[in-house]
């Protein structure tokens, strides 16, 4: 397999590549991966590779000390020195959307810290995965900031305005239970099982069309307002693909397989059931 990102050189990820998708790990376990300029550059570089080529995208930390770490959030040494005009580039802003917006689904594997931009980096995915050990939220207002990568916005839509509130006005951080009763995460592993089951995930994906995965994410984020039309174009456009004939066609022929070794089984089990055996004595009658 040619490597999609062989004239890419990567100093805050590692990234791995198979047929169907690319894990990406967050690499500066020095500062608990804390999301700084050229992380920002070298995640918009991955985006613009699986553009190109859409492939299933799977995010997650990396280990300090023993222990994982997902984000701890943005490079505070940075962050002290940014102005009006850096928050109006809208730097973390901008690449999660483009993460939010990738063509195939992306899954982030979240173990310990996912706090400030690491969280929002995480509501940014498809689909989120735990470890006992996560704690997610957002500080940033005890900074004298405030959540401006998409948090105000994503939050309310993924755990409804009360608790959105509570995370962004108050700084709760929630730990991984938490979380999972908000629906934040959808399932919680071991560290050791952590990425494994995300690749499950990717795997239950990858066995799906990808063509309609693909329409079906862009379906889901469009304006209420785009419906119902925009999924009756998409529909037509999948009505049209080869492998809709191909997939429909193969459920098709399983079903009546399945149907013809059903009914050539009933008559056996019928005679098996009714018929006497040959050369059986028959039951004594009951005199009583």
């Amino acid at each position: 397999m040619t490597s999609l990102f062989a004239e890419t050189a990567f100093t805050t990820l590692l990234v791995t590549e198979t047929e169907d998708r690319i894990q990406v790990q967050l690499n500066r376990p020095e500062v608990r991966n804390a999301i700084d300029a050229a992380m920002v550059e070298e995640l918009h570089a991955v985006c613009a590779v699986l553009e190109r080529h859409p492939r299933i995208l799977i995010l997650c930390g990396t280990s300090v000390g023993g222990r994982g770490v997902f984000a701890s959030g943005a490079d505070i040494s940075q962050l002290r020195e940014r102005r009006r005009d850096d928050a109006l580039a809208g730097i973390n802003s901008s690449v999660f959307a483009r993460i939010a917006q990738l063509p195939l689904p992306v899954i982030a594997a979240l173990d310990g810290f996912a706090l400030g931009g690491g969280a929002e980096l995480a509501y940014a995915a498809d689909f989120r995965l735990g470890t006992p050990t996560l704690k997610i939220g957002q500080p940033e207002v005890g900074l004298g900031i405030m959540a401006a990568a998409g948090a105000t916005w994503r939050l309310k839509e993924l755990v409804g305005e009360p608790l959105a509130k509570e995370l962004l006005l108050a700084g709760r951080i929630l730990n991984a239970e938490e979380a999972l009763q908000a629906r934040l995460v959808t399932e919680l592993h071991e560290p050791a099982d952590l990425l494994p089951a995300a690749h499950a995930l990717a795997d239950r994906i990858a066995a799906q069309d990808p063509l309609a995965v693909r329409l079906t994410k862009s379906v889901f984020a469009a304006p209420r307002e785009a419906h119902p039309m925009v999924e009756t174009l998409a529909q037509g456009i999948l009505f049209e693909s080869e492998a809709k004939f191909e997939r429909m066609q193969s459920f098709l022929d399983r079903s009546a397989a399945r149907q013809a070794a059903k009914q050539a089984a009933a008559p056996a089990a019928s005679t098996s059931t009714l018929a006497p055996a040959p050369n059986s004595t028959p039951a004594p009658k009951d005199n009583a």
